[in-house]
């Protein structure tokens, strides 16, 4: 990466030239994200924190029978705050700590529903396909520390909060999950989601911990809409994407984990295109820094071990049924993404350009329960 690129956003805005620049994010974004007001006491929470604060409104066209249905999203990212080879409790406080001060900026901001990147309370140490001390942050998903923190947030700040943990299931023999608790605005917990799909690419060979959840795609009815939540490696898959939709989901959160090296050229598109093809809101969330551990791991790849595995690279993001999104985050720096969405244009999009209604999942429905039995032949055609 180049030193000092901060986001292509900002690129564009220092070597295109203002009367070209307009045109280039219309053909790349869509109708462009307006920028939104945010307190001055939030900036300078953020100004005294250490953390960027951006904002964005993406709006709908006005009904006859339908009030807008607006509502705040806020996106975290954030780099680990001590060192991997600190104690478990401590390196875990100080995260609940960095949060903390930037929930607060985000209530300030008028935030409905909030989304930490994945496995937020604890260094990405899947990496190292070391079990030991890495599966002593896994936690209860009802009434683990991390939980609990959340829980005392949501009920404070009136807020939902998506809170995405490394589970130990206490009652099916202490299994291990990749999990996102939905916690209500009222502190209750609403439900959980788990990682549907585990990477086995490079240094991401997540299934040394934990395997495929078994819970679906659960959208879950809060009092600022219908959500979903589909995580990290999860957003490379289109059907997983597509279920969320069809459960009637408005807005899906994708808390992630991934480093430039890997998937930086996917990342911009993925989520916009689940937008757009199912008709709801995307919030697309990655980690920053760089996280090194005391053991060496390789990659299987037969290049030189490493202590790294690379800069996760940021550049969170909100997306909109209609194509458009906002800016990304910094590609290097803590941050906090809240973006004001208006619900209405969810059924907006399906009204103008009818995809779930022409989505013809009778026949796929066909197609792929033929394709996954043992005796399945490919339908392909062979000239005589």
């Amino acid at each position: 990466m180049a030193e000092g690129f901060e986001s292509l956003e900002k690129c564009f805005d220092k070597h295109i030239p203002p009367e070209e620049l307009k045109e280039v994010k219309r053909i790349l974004y869509g109708s462009p994200a307006s920028k939104l007001e945010l307190p001055e006491e939030a900036i300078k929470i953020a100004a005294n924190n250490g953390f960027e604060l951006a904002g964005y409104k993406i709006t709908a066209s006005e009904e006859q029978l339908r009030a807008p249905r607006n509502v705040r999203i806020g996106a975290v990212q954030n780099k680990i705050v001590l060192p991997t080879n600190q104690p478990i409790a401590k390196q875990r406080d100080a995260l609940h700590a960095r949060i903390k001060d930037i929930v607060s900026a985000a209530a300030l901001c008028g935030v409905n529903v909030i989304c930490f990147q994945e496995c937020w309370h604890m260094p990405f140490a899947f990496c190292t396909r070391e079990k030991q001390p890495w599966t002593e942050f896994a936690e209860s998903a009802k009434d683990g520390p991390t939980v609990k923190f959340c829980q005392v947030l949501a009920k404070q700040y009136n807020m939902v909060i998506i809170n995405s943990i490394l589970e130990r299931d206490h009652d099916h023999q202490d299994t291990i999950w990749n999990t996102a608790v939905v916690i209500s605005n009222t502190g209750d917990i609403l439900g959980k989601s788990r990682k549907n799909h585990i990477p086995r690419v490079g240094d991401f060979n997540e299934s040394t911990y934990y395997m495929e959840g078994n819970l679906g795609h659960q959208v879950f009815q809060t009092q600022f809409g219908r959500i979903g939540v589909s995580i990290c490696y999860s957003r490379h898959h289109p059907l997983n994407w597509l279920m969320f939709g069809i459960n009637g989901a408005e807005i899906v959160f994708n808390p992630s984990a991934t480093v430039g090296a890997l998937s930086e050229p996917m990342w911009p598109i993925e989520a916009r295109n689940a937008a757009i093809a199912n008709s709801y809101y995307t919030v697309a969330i990655n980690r920053v820094g760089t996280e090194t551990f005391e053991n060496e791991f390789t990659s299987g790849d037969g290049k030189p071990a490493h202590k790294d595995f690379g800069e996760f690279y940021g550049s969170s993001y909100v997306a909109a049924p209609n194509g458009s999104r906002t800016p990304g985050l910094s590609r290097t720096q803590d941050g906090l993404l809240v973006t004001e969405v208006d619900l209405n244009l969810c059924r907006q999009i399906k009204d103008k350009w009818g995809f779930p209604m022409t989505a013809r999942l009778d026949m796929y429905a066909k197609l792929l329960s033929d394709a996954v039995k043992q005796d399945y032949k490919p339908l392909t055609v062979y000239q005589d």
